[in-house]
This record gives structure tokens, sequence and C-alpha cells, in this order.
């Protein structure tokens, strides 16, 4: 069989990490074929994760090409790491054995391709094409990714998904996407009252082919935003499926933010979620269940190495009268409280049964008006509590 005809795959960064001599040997000509002008830095050892933190910034990589089979416990250990501290970065698992559990499981570490050894050319410029299709646009602005997820059921983080959506549109005057991504009890299209043909499903499994007028197809416009629904019935095995990181890269360069609503922080396919976003708003209300569930969650993802640096915690349907307060939930998560949403359960029926977003004159719609210029890193004018029993009563005493 001829191989390939010579193509422009760009310039690279890369860091190729191989024990085994004959694999740099088999990998060293293809770079120099087809990717004569990348800057590529071999490590003939495993490194350690400290020595990744130094060496992934300072390289620039944004490619790394893993050996998975010389030492399999390293080399899982190294995919992880990696996923860690860049989600962003394509990563290639080269293999030797052609066995599904194992290569299931480097994918699901964060591995983005796979290579068989002998490693061939067509082999490699088929996963190159596929790579240079995921980060397309990259030398341009590329959109942030926001994920909502709820630490139990029923803390609201839907709604909360669906009014960031058209505030951070409105505020940035820019293209916006809600994305709901929860396989089996996705109510996104309930409550904004939208129908399409198809949904994620449908774009996850088509990744590798999209295009801007396939996803014109796929979304759903809805208020000055664009919407991309779960399934109508309950989606299973979404952990098999390893093109969601495709979609959303694809979805980085049409949009300028990205709203993502998971069903909750469990399992791969929302692990894999959490490790890609730029930004996880995790949801609870100030109910002792509710924050139970949230110390949970986040030992859940510190443990699966979601960095935690980019979980911020909202409490929703906040009732300071009711419940625990922000310094106690503070104290008992071990973080601080970015924005407190409070409760107005009357006004979240209207706009369900109208399928509307909060009206910015109400409490709550002035709260998520509020959320949506802290993720953007704009001032928030914060509103002045309302004095209350005993402590109203010594205020309008003072006030006198």
């Amino acid at each position: 069989m001829d191989k390939p005809a010579p193509k422009n795959f760009g310039q690279w960064r890369i860091i190729s990490i191989s024990p085994s001599e004959e694999m740099q040997q088999q990998l060293q000509p293809l770079f120099e074929e087809y990717l004569p002008f990348s800057n590529i830095l071999t490590l003939p050892e495993y490194p350690t994760r400290a020595v990744l933190s130094e060496i992934l910034p300072e390289h620039g990589a944004n490619l790394c090409f893993v050996d998975a089979y010389t030492n399999r416990e390293w080399a899982q250990a190294l995919l992880n790491d990696l996923s860690m501290l860049d989600a962003k970065m394509p990563l290639v698992a080269l293999h030797k054995d052609n066995d599904p559990d194992y290569i299931l499981r480097t994918l699901r570490l964060g591995a983005t391709e796979v290579l068989m050894k002998p490693v061939t050319a067509e082999q490699f410029v088929a996963v190159m094409e596929r790579l240079c299709a995921l980060t397309r646009g990259r030398g341009g602005e590329m959109g942030r990714v926001l994920c909502v997820m709820p630490a139990k059921g029923a803390c609201g983080a839907t709604t909360v998904a669906c009014n960031l959506a058209p505030n951070l549109a409105k505020m940035t005057g820019k293209r916006v996407l809600l994305c709901d991504l929860d396989p089996l009890t996705g109510t996104v299209s309930f409550q904004l009252k939208v129908k399409s043909g198809y949904s994620f499903a449908d774009a996850v499994s088509r990744a590798q082919t999209l295009d801007d007028d396939i996803w014109n197809g796929m979304v759903a416009p809805k208020g000055g935003f664009d919407v991309l629904l779960a399934p109508e019935k309950p989606v299973h095995g979404m952990d098999e499926l390893r093109d969601a990181p495709t979609m959303i890269e694809f979805a980085r360069g049409l949009y300028n933010q990205i709203v993502l609503d998971a069903g909750g922080p469990y399992g791969q396919w929302n692990l894999g979620l959490a490790r890609l976003c730029d930004d996880l708003l995790l949801i609870t209300t100030n109910e002792l269940p509710s924050l139970q569930s949230a110390q949970r969650a986040l030992a859940y993802l510190e443990r699966n190495r979601v960095d935690r640096a980019k979980v911020k915690v909202v409490v929703n349907r906040f009732n300071k009268d009711i419940g625990l307060s922000r310094d106690v939930i503070e104290a008992a998560l071990h973080c601080e409280v970015l924005h407190l949403l409070p409760s107005d359960y009357d006004g979240v029926q209207r706009a369900l049964v109208e399928g509307k977003i909060l009206s910015p004159t109400c409490e709550l719609g002035r709260g998520f008006q509020q959320l949506s210029a802290r993720l953007l890193g704009r001032p928030v004018e914060e509103p002045k509590p309302k004095p209350s029993g005993i402590s109203g009563l010594f205020a309008s005493i003072l006030g006198r």
C-alpha cells in the first residue's frame, strides 16, 4: 500500500514519552515527514506529576504521545496526570496489543486517540487528521466552557444553567451555547419549551465529521442563544462514548461561552465533563442533606483528579431563615461560596409554565445577573441584606 501523500498538519509543540527505544524510532520518521516544523521533546522515562507540571508550561506543549504498554501502571497514572494538568491537550496513547479493555481504560483516563504498534503512516495520518479537526480554530479565541453540576438531585442546577446562558449572551453580546448533557433525565427542553429532532447524542456520534452546516441543523435557537438538547429517551452506556471532547472542542470554535448542564458528578461521562470544562459550578442548597451531598461530591471529584481550583460552589434557593448559614456551609466544605441565589419558588414555577427565564426585576433574576457578572470577571453590586426578626427590631431602634 502506498503511503499517504504529504499533508500540512501545522506546527505543534509535542512531547513524546516512551521508555521504548523501538517506539521512539517508529515515531521519529513520522514526525519528520508529517510534522517537519513541529517542536518535539522526547522523554525516555515516565515523568512524575511534579516534573510534568514544570515541563508542560515550559515547553508550551499542545500534543502528547504516551507509551501505554511498556509499563501499564505508570502509563495510566501519567495519562491521569496529563488530563488533569491540561484537560484540553490531545493525548495519543501508544498500544502494543489489541486489548479492548485496556484501550478503553486509557481512553477513560484521558487519551484522545490511539496508535497501535507498529505505527504505520496510514494510522498516523488518520490520527493527525482527527486531531486537526478537534483543534480547529485553536489559533483564534476559543470559547470558555462552564459546567453546571448538581451536588444532588433537585438542587435546581438546570434552572441555574437555563438562566445563565441568556444572561451571558446578553452581557457579552456574543454567541452562547447551552448543552443539556444529562443522558438520563435532561429537562432543558421542558424548561425552555424548545424542541429539536436532534440531540447531543447525534452530535457526539458525528463528532469526527461535524461542520458548521451539520451543527446548525442540530442546535435550536432560543432568545439570543443556541440550545443542544438531551435525547427524549434516556441514553444508557454514555461512558463508552469517546467523542464528547471532540464535540465540545468543535463548539469552542463557534461560541464565546458554552454552558453544560450535567446530570451529576458521578461516573466517567460526568467526570469527563468536569475535567474538560474551564469552570465547574457545583450547585447545592443550604439544607443539611444537600450539604452532605456537596461534601461527597467535592471529595469524589478530588479523588478523581478534577482540579479543585476550577470548582466553585453556588448555593441555590438560599433562605437565611431556614437552613444553614453561609459561614456554616463554607466551614463544612472548606471553601468559599461563590454566590447565593435566593429562594423564589413562585417565580420559578411561573417561568417554567411560560418557558421563560426569570425576570431581571425579581430578586432571583437579579441573582442570576450577578452570578453571570462574577463568572465574566465583572464587578458585582451586592444587595444589602434585609433585616428580619430581632436584628430588624434592633436596626429600627438604632436608626431612630
